[in-house]
């Protein structure tokens, strides 16, 4: 198909669309509120074969999603920051359940104080819930990772979150290219889920279990959980021969090879750090850029091979660890490089929280200030 110009939330709509699914249930919260208004529309002007059920609170959203993945329907759904942390006893359900099912969060800032712009501690917050995180970069990437998110939830059994900033990529128009419906039914047929409840058929979900069952039940999940990086990235190849589009599978390297200094980040971010290690390389610094894709599963192995000996690590979180003095990507980057003997030097820096703006120049700024640190 042709490009075509919408927003990020339009392109999130489409492919939801497009991946033909069963349920939708939402609650408004800025700014994802435009997604639900999309499909609602589109489900009401008979576009989409779906139920759309409108809730009362975040919490229910989520509690409505698993039941309807419960019941053996492709389930999706969408909310943002206090919408996010409202579900967070639910995303546990939902992922101690195996159920698959996809939740678009765009990601803004929580409280307090009130702030409507981007950062990514919502999502981090959730990081250890059992779900499968992705962060993407643009808009065309929103609408391919909806795709590819429903490929891989329904063979592994685990949901997944598909995480973009608010505004700079929820409410930008870009143009971006929609799959040829064929080649999306090609990709990820019709859901055929290996169990559902239903009330003829007698049995429970969720029941209480003895420590052993549950300790096995929990166990299965974190081992499930690693067993997602193969499948992502062969989903994503698969994503790719079939429809041409390649986003990199669990990380997206961007520059050459050989770079000495790694600028690593995710999320839109991505986009201005390649401005930013262009204005390294006038400094005379052999620089590239490094987007962390998937979060959840953590990629320490995939990491640990890509990362050249004696690089500098110059990590950017857009999010707080409170307590450890960064953020959650410079302690995960630092806990999978631990083993390395080979001179790597990492450090970090908090910057665009609350929707401070980044552009290149700050960016490359603060990278030379890392970089100097570490040559002291």
């Amino acid at each position: 198909m042709s490009k075509i110009l919408n927003t990020g939330n339009g392109a999130c709509a489409m492919a939801v669309k497009a991946a033909k699914v069963d349920i939708i249930a939402a609650y408004p919260i800025t700014p994802q509120t435009s997604i639900a208004e999309k499909l609602a529309a589109y489900v009401a002007q008979g576009e989409m074969d779906a139920k759309y059920l409108p809730v009362e609170s975040e919490h229910s959203v989520m509690s409505a999603s698993a039941a309807a993945s419960a019941a053996g329907a492709r389930t999706f759904t969408a909310t943002s920051s206090q919408g996010l942390l409202y579900m967070h006893e639910v995303l546990h359900y939902t992922a101690g359940g195996r159920l698959p099912l996809v939740i678009a969060n765009v990601n803004r800032a929580i409280c307090a104080p009130w702030c409507l712009y981007v950062d990514h501690q919502d999502a981090v917050s959730q990081r250890d819930t059992g779900w499968i995180q992705f962060f993407v970069s643009t808009i065309q990437e929103i609408y391919d990772t909806i795709l590819l998110a429903y490929k891989v939830t329904e063979q592994i059994e685990i949901p997944v979150m598909v995480n973009y900033d608010g505004f700079l990529l929820s409410h930008s128009m870009m143009p971006f290219e929609p799959a040829d419906q064929a080649l999306v039914d090609a990709f990820l047929p019709a859901y055929e889920p290996n169990w559902r409840l239903h009330p003829q058929w007698g049995g429970t979900f969720g029941n209480v279990a003895p420590a052993d069952e549950y300790t096995a039940h929990r166990r299965r999940l974190a081992e499930d959980l690693e067993k997602a990086k193969e499948l992502i990235e062969s989903e994503a190849r698969n994503f790719q021969d079939l429809i041409g589009r390649w986003h990199g599978g669990l990380l997206d390297w961007q520059g050459p090879g050989d770079a000495e200094v790694l600028l690593v980040s995710m999320g839109s971010m991505a986009s201005e750090v390649q401005l930013a290690v262009q204005l390294l390389e006038r400094h005379g610094i052999r620089a590239a850029g490094l987007r962390i894709r998937v979060f959840r599963p953590f990629p320490r192995e995939a990491l640990a091979r890509i990362i050249p000996a004696g690089a500098k690590v110059l990590v950017f979180d857009r999010n707080h660890a409170y307590g450890t003095g960064g953020g959650a990507l410079l302690s995960e980057i630092k806990a999978a490089l631990y083993d390395r003997r080979d001179n790597i030097q990492i450090t970090g820096r908090v910057m665009g929280v609350g929707g401070e703006d980044l552009p290149a120049s700050l960016l490359a700024s603060q990278a030379l200030e890392m970089w100097e640190e570490l040559n002291r």
